[in-house]
C-alpha cells in the first residue's frame, strides 16, 4: 500500500510532462507507457502518480490531458479510451475511495481485463489519511505496486507476492490486439 500523502507530495514537487505527444514519442522510442485509470476527483493524486512513474522512466497517459477527451462520457470518449487502453503497455488502476465508487473506472477496469494480459494490469493500492486501505480487492487478481522490503517500489505478483523493482520492468506489447 502506498500513502496517498506521498503521492500528493510528488505532485507538488515533480517536474513532469503532459500526456498526449510524449506518450506517442515514448511508444516510438520503446519506453514504458501506461494508461492511468483514476477518478477525476483524485486529479492531484493522478498527477502525483504520473510524476512518480515518469521519474522511473514511464510515460503515463491521463485522459483529461488529451484534447480528444470529453468532460462527460460519450460514445467518442469510450472509443478513445478503448484505443488508448489497448495501445499502451500497461493499465494502471489508482485505487482510492473515489475510483472504487466510480462507474467509469469500473468500466475501464473491466475493459482492460478483457483486452490486456493480466500481467499488464497494475494496481496502485493506497491508504488515505484515516489509514483506510483501498484496492485490496484487486491484489489477489493482478500485480500491484507497493513499497519493497529492500527499499524502492516493487511490482508484486498476486500469487507469489514477489516481483521485480518497478524500474526493472521492461516495455512490451499490451496484448494480442494491441
Amino acid at each position: 500500500m502506498i500513502d496517498q500523502a506521498l503521492i500528493r507530495a510528488f505532485a507538488a514537487s515533480a517536474e513532469f510532462e503532459k500526456s498526449g505527444a510524449i506518450v506517442n514519442q515514448a511508444l516510438r522510442s520503446g519506453k514504458q507507457t501506461a494508461f492511468l485509470c483514476h477518478s477525476r476527483k483524485d486529479a492531484t493524486l493522478a498527477r502525483g502518480l504520473q510524476g512518480f512513474l515518469q521519474s522511473k522512466g514511464w510515460m503515463v497517459y491521463i485522459d483529461w490531458e488529451g484534447s480528444a477527451m470529453q468532460p462527460t462520457p460519450s460514445p467518442l470518449t469510450a472509443q478513445n479510451t478503448r484505443e488508448r487502453i489497448k495501445r499502451l503497455d500497461w493499465f494502471v488502476y489508482l485505487a482510492t475511495a473515489h475510483s472504487a465508487a466510480s462507474r467509469w473506472c469500473g468500466w475501464e477496469m473491466g475493459y482492460a481485463d478483457a483486452v490486456k494480459p493480466a500481467d499488464r494490469i497494475l494496481i496502485i493500492p493506497t491508504y488515505d489519511s484515516d489509514s483506510k486501505p483501498h484496492g485490496r480487492e484487486f491484489m489477489d487478481l493482478y500485480r500491484h505496486i507497493s513499497v519493497a522490503a529492500q527499499g524502492g517500489y516493487g511490482v508484486f505478483d498476486p500469487v507469489t507476492r514477489r516481483g521485480p523493482l518497478l524500474q526493472r520492468l521492461k516495455p512490451g506489447k499490451p496484448g494480442p490486439d494491441g
